[in-house]
Parts: structure tokens; C-alpha cells; sequence
């Protein structure tokens, strides 16, 4: 038990991101928790966190670690509730990009939680990818290739990147016959990207790069798209992000046959062995819902 209580300690500080809120959520003295996660330090051999005086961060020895002991906790915790057998209950925590959270992952985590009544969620939206395990999160929606290597990830479809631009900016600008064309229009840029100011097209003759010069840019996709749909510029944004506005004609797909590859969408948890009955069954749950949207080709 000592040493179950050891690795709940670990989880609380990582799921926190500090002690003194580890200790909070325990109901334990910060020093407790400072002596409990030394003592599992010293079992291990290896340094699990990092201490400074504005923030804590986990090892690689401390990564590999909270995936087993996820794990640990999970099979301890069904075997004590008798989870398994009856109502899933405990919190979800949910993270999505921005706007594919707010019009999809929002909606299903509604109502899965309709059909659970004993369980809670806490969804979080942002565009950048969040460390599941400095954030505590038992799922994430990721678009694009997964940097960590250590996630499970479940694939449900794909989205691209489209270059759209309004029908009243193309009547006054012309449309572009080729990426070339691209540079001599007005471009709506989203600074979120990092990078060369450049959009990369693949096509009958390989890959083309081209440098723009934007007319506009902003550090939200909204309101990019707000822009472009005013006639402002071309811009390029995923798919799902325009859906509406290219089904309703008040955006126009450009240069479809130089678009990138697709890129994947996936359901990603820090570790599929012995998950939570909650977290199984959302990710079956959100599996299924979302490889039927008309936004995201099933995989």
C-alpha cells in the first residue's frame, strides 16, 4: 500500500503541476508530499521531476513512469469500486483544438455525459498540444502527426489544409491558376503558424514552395476566417474550419489539385492497458461519432 500510495502521490504532482496543489488535493502537508515523492525517487533510482521555483517538469524517467502508474491506479481503483460492473462514474479530462472542439468534441462530450449521469469532464480547448500528462488529460483530439511516440493513438479520419478565398475578392482579384498566382494576392495569415511565412503545395510536378507577403495577419483562426469571407484575401485553414462556409458559397476552394497530403486526426491517450472504464468507453464512444462526420474523410 506504501507503494501504491507512492505513485498516487506522483500522479497528483504531475496532474497538479506543483506540490503545494498535490498536497491540496491529497489533504497532506507539502512536505509530506515532498518526502513521499523522494522516497519514490530513491526506489527508482532516477529523478522523476525536475524542481525549480516557478514550475515542475517530468523526466523521460518520470514520462515512463506515470504510464505505468496510470495504469496501476486504474486496475486498483476498478478492483475497489467495482467500476467495471456498474455506472461509470469519476471525471474526464478532454483536450481538442479550438474550433474543432467547440463544433464537434463539445457536442459528443455532451452527450456521453447524457447518457452517464454519474460522470464529470472537463473539456480544454487550444490549439497548441497540450503534454497529457503535465495536463492531466486522459484524452486528446490531435490533428497532425503525434511529435510524442509514447501516445496511443486511435486514427478517425483526415482532414487537409485549403486555400479559400470569398467569390466578391475573387470577381475583383481573379482566381489563381497555380501556387505562382498565390503571391501576387492579398493574403489573410495566420500568425498562429510557426515558421516561414509560406505555404508548401504538392502537385503533377512535385512539391512547390511559395513566399507571401501578407495583407493581413492574425494570431486566430476566427477571425481569419471572418476576413477571408469579407473579401479581404486568400487565406488557408483546415478543412473542417471552412466546412460551413464553403457549403453555404461564402468561401471557394482554390487550387484543389495542390493540396497537400492529408493530414490525420486521432484520438490519443497516455496509455490503452488498463485505462479507466470511463476513459475506454469514451474513446470507443467518440471513435465512432467522430469517423462519421462529413468534415473529416473516415480513415
Amino acid at each position: 500500500m506504501d507503494r501504491l500510495d507512492e505513485l498516487a502521490v506522483f500522479v497528483a504532482v504531475l496532474e497538479t503541476g506543483s506540490l503545494a496543489a498535490a498536497a491540496r488535493r491529497l489533504r497532506r502537508s507539502p512536505a509530506a508530499v515532498t518526502r513521499t515523492l523522494a522516497a519514490l525517487e530513491g526506489r527508482i533510482g532516477a529523478r522523476l521531476v525536475e524542481r525549480t521555483t516557478r514550475r515542475l517538469a517530468v523526466t523521460e524517467a518520470g514520462r515512463r513512469l506515470a504510464d505505468e502508474a496510470r495504469t496501476v491506479l486504474a486496475a486498483y481503483e476498478a478492483a475497489m469500486t467495482g467500476e467495471d460492473d456498474g455506472p461509470l462514474r469519476g471525471m474526464l479530462r478532454i483536450s481538442a483544438p479550438l474550433v474543432f472542439g467547440r463544433r464537434h468534441v463539445a457536442p459528443l462530450l455532451a452527450r456521453f455525459l447524457d447518457a452517464h449521469p454519474q460522470l464529470a469532464a472537463e473539456l480544454v480547448l487550444n490549439d497548441r498540444n497540450l503534454d497529457m500528462i503535465d495536463a492531466g488529460l486522459d484524452v486528446a483530439v490531435r490533428i497532425g502527426a503525434l511529435a510524442d511516440s509514447s501516445l496511443v493513438a486511435r486514427r478517425v479520419g483526415e482532414v487537409r489544409r485549403v486555400v479559400v478565398a470569398a467569390p466578391a475578392y475573387l470577381a475583383r482579384s481573379g482566381t489563381p491558376a497555380g501556387p505562382a498566382d498565390v503571391g501576387e494576392h492579398d493574403i489573410v495569415y495566420p500568425s498562429t503558424q510557426p515558421g516561414l511565412i509560406e505555404w508548401r503545395f504538392d502537385g503533377p510536378r512535385g512539391s512547390q514552395t511559395v513566399r507571401l507577403r501578407p495583407r493581413l495577419m492574425i494570431n486566430a483562426i476566427e477571425p481569419v476566417i471572418a476576413a477571408a469571407v469579407e473579401g479581404r484575401g486568400v487565406t488557408r485553414v483546415f478543412s473542417y474550419q471552412v466546412a460551413d462556409e464553403l457549403a453555404a458559397g461564402r468561401l471557394v476552394r482554390l487550387l484543389a489539385a495542390y493540396e497537400p497530403a492529408p493530414i490525420p486526426v486521432q484520438l490519443v491517450t497516455v496509455t490503452a492497458r488498463l485505462a479507466p472504464p470511463r476513459v475506454r468507453a469514451f474513446l470507443d464512444f467518440a471513435a465512432e461519432n467522430l469517423s462519421r462526420l462529413p468534415v473529416i474523410r473516415p480513415a
